[in-house]
């Protein structure tokens, strides 16, 4: 699932929380213990034995490998605050959400079609129904190129067509290369 969309989602929503996650070992793995109710789920989750969660939760292991160290972090960060989040989401989804990429976008008019060779830096408001469907998607576990689907469908309407004022001959617009992406809401 993910990709550079997702990824960028859940940057912004890391960005919302209004508390900051637990940044020892010990405290991580107490609240990823209380998120997914045992150890063995935990070990599962991180790719460790469940007696070394058992380990890391006694504080018997000061610190992980730099590996499990990270894919520790990512659990929490993942699962923090998931009020903040929905939150955060459901406003969006009211109000819009601002996509900045640089990327290579291909397009089919009536004129023929191109992927065009350049990149183009965009800031794009999208409106709020394309927002609610990338979060739709992204809970649905769609894949990258689904969620790449919506935002060059958003991209098209706002930008390429002005809202309906130009280009009205586009029927297709693609995202065919992604430099870097961020979204805010």
């Amino acid at each position: 699932m993910a990709g550079e969309i997702d990824d960028a989602i859940e940057r912004a929503d890391r960005e919302a929380f209004t508390k900051e996650p637990p940044k020892t070992l010990k405290g991580q793995i107490g609240y990823l213990l209380k998120q997914y109710g045992s150890a063995k789920a935990v070990a599962a989750e991180i790719g460790v034995t469940p007696d070394s969660v058992n380990r890391y939760r006694r504080g018997a292991r000061k610190h992980a490998r730099a590996d499990v160290a990270a894919k520790i972090d990512d659990a929490v960060r993942s699962r923090w605050q998931p009020g903040v989040r929905k939150r955060r989401h459901k406003q969006a989804a009211a109000t819009g959400i601002t996509v900045e990429t640089r990327a290579r976008f291909g397009y089919t008019s009536s004129a023929g079609s191109t992927d065009d060779g350049r990149f183009r830096r965009l800031t794009v408001r999208l409106p709020a129904h394309y927002a609610q469907r990338l979060f739709d998607a992204r809970q649905d576990g769609a894949s990258d190129q689904t969620m790449r689907e919506i935002v060059a469908e958003g991209f098209k309407e706002v930008y390429f067509q002005d809202g309906g004022a130009r280009a009205m001959g586009l029927s297709d617009v693609e995202i065919n290369d992604i430099d870097y992406l961020d979204v805010s809401f």
